[in-house]
């Protein structure tokens, strides 16, 4: 331990690291070692780690090596469950094996995975969550509470919905695997390709949330991003998740991570696309997601994930923002609409319509169902604003800020109305 004590917001952000990146690996590896059935027991324990790191932490200091402390911790809080539970007695050496071998793992910062075989127990976990006895709504959910560490609100945004909505989903699925008696394993076979869309959409989901977080201090949670290349990319060198489809994934991931040090400004602030940095995007990383977008065109196959990719990587190859190719991305989205008549992507689509055709055309083709939506309201102050109508794109502005949580878009759309008013008011002079 750090002889210092360590001030209670500092323990509460690392805590919180720590959180989202260890606690999905210690949940999913005490499943494993309890059963399927006893999910909830694994959190639990995971949990109340957690808690003793909150409390025990500003009195003692943070230790050296944290994720070690939280693993031997919850070690420790298993062994006592397992030894007071009648249910675990024929278990119980090989539990406590495993149990100790997750902790020097953790001390070593060791990481069980093999290019051909899939050990990784938080994808084994995400296979188990997305069993067909499951419902859809119920798999994704459960999937990002249990391993990717998201709370019930921030699970509510990604699928633009209530906190209650999804905790009575999360509870009817961990009641649904109970009842099932799901095995904590990889699929095989025509089971694995069957559950294989609901794992992309799941690890598609992560990345979002670490893209753009849907809320706090700031604009891109890299952890996230990194934590769902990792397994797309453990699932795509997986013979049975070498799929089309897979390498799409890992493509737009990689094609959007590629610009994740450029997107917000020495403030945190968001930067829009036309304002970035391009010297910063990273060039390794693209030609990998370039790679990948190659590997995902083996087949017939023509999935939403290859026309995002292929949208994506329209926007790295552009040197600038006005040599994109709005009439490709325009054509692509075209086509994703086709696939995916959501709003959220024609929202995109009346974007790159108002890069080919104008503003007012872009405004035209916004589509309604999205009125509580905080982009909707950003997309159309920016198309208004282009136009010359600064009160009204003014007004859009001050309504999206209202919208949204998140510290960096708030100063983004704040500085977008202001900008706004003022030029309204030069005009008026």
């Amino acid at each position: 331990m750090r002889e210092s004590n360590a001030p209670t917001r500092a323990v509460s952000e690392v805590t919180e690291r720590l959180f989202r990146q260890e606690s999905g690996r210690l949940v999913a590896t005490l499943t494993r070692l309890f059963g399927v059935e006893r999910l909830g027991l694994a959190e639990d324990v995971v949990q109340d780690a957690l808690i003793r790191a909150l409390t025990t932490w500003p009195f003692h200091g943070v230790p050296d090596n944290p994720a070690a402390w939280i693993t031997q911790t919850a070690k420790n809080l298993a062994l006592d469950v397992v030894r007071r539970d009648a249910n675990f007695r024929t278990k119980e050496a090989e539990i406590a094996a495993g149990l100790e071998r997750m902790a020097a793992d953790a001390e070593a910062g060791a990481r069980d995975a093999s290019e051909h075989d899939i050990r990784d127990d938080r994808l084994r976990m995400m296979f188990a969550c997305c069993h067909p006895v499951i419902a859809e709504e119920l798999q994704v959910a459960l999937a990002l509470k249990t391993l990717c560490g998201f709370s019930a609100s921030e699970i509510a945004r990604a699928f633009l919905t209530n906190d209650a909505t999804i905790a009575k989903r999360l509870t009817r699925a961990k009641h649904r695997i109970r009842e099932a008696g799901v095995a904590f394993e990889i699929p095989a076979g025509d089971e694995l390709d069957a559950r294989l869309d609901a794992v992309l959409h799941t690890l598609y989901l992560l990345f979002n949330e670490g893209y753009k977080a849907s809320s706090g201090d700031s604009l891109v949670r890299a952890e996230l991003c990194h934590e769902a290349i990792r397994l797309a990319t453990l699932l795509a060198g997986h013979p049975a998740g070498d799929q089309p489809r897979t390498h799409a994934l890992l493509a737009l991931m990689l094609l959007n991570a590629a610009r994740l040090s450029a997107r917000a400004d020495v403030d945190g602030t968001l930067l829009r696309l036309q304002d970035q940095d391009r010297s910063r995007w990273d060039g390794a990383v693209i030609a990998r997601g370039m790679m990948h977008l190659a590997r995902s065109a083996a087949g017939a196959e023509l999935s939403n994930l290859h026309l995002q990719a292929a949208i994506a990587a329209c926007h790295c190859a552009a040197p600038d923002y006005a040599s994109t190719d709005w009439p490709r991305i325009l054509g692509l989205y075209d086509r994703l609409v086709e696939l995916d008549p959501s709003p959220v992507v024609a929202l995109n689509r009346a974007v790159a319509v108002a890069n080919v055709h104008g503003p007012q055309a872009g405004i035209d083709a916004i589509a309604a169902g999205l009125e509580g939506y905080y982009l909707y309201y950003a997309v159309l102050g920016e198309l208004e604003a282009r136009l010359g109508r600064l009160d009204v794109a003014a007004g859009h502005f001050r309504r999206a800020a209202g919208l949204t949580s998140l510290t960096s878009e708030q100063a983004f759309l704040t500085r977008r109305l202001q900008e706004c008013e003022a030029r309204a008011a030069v005009r008026s002079i």
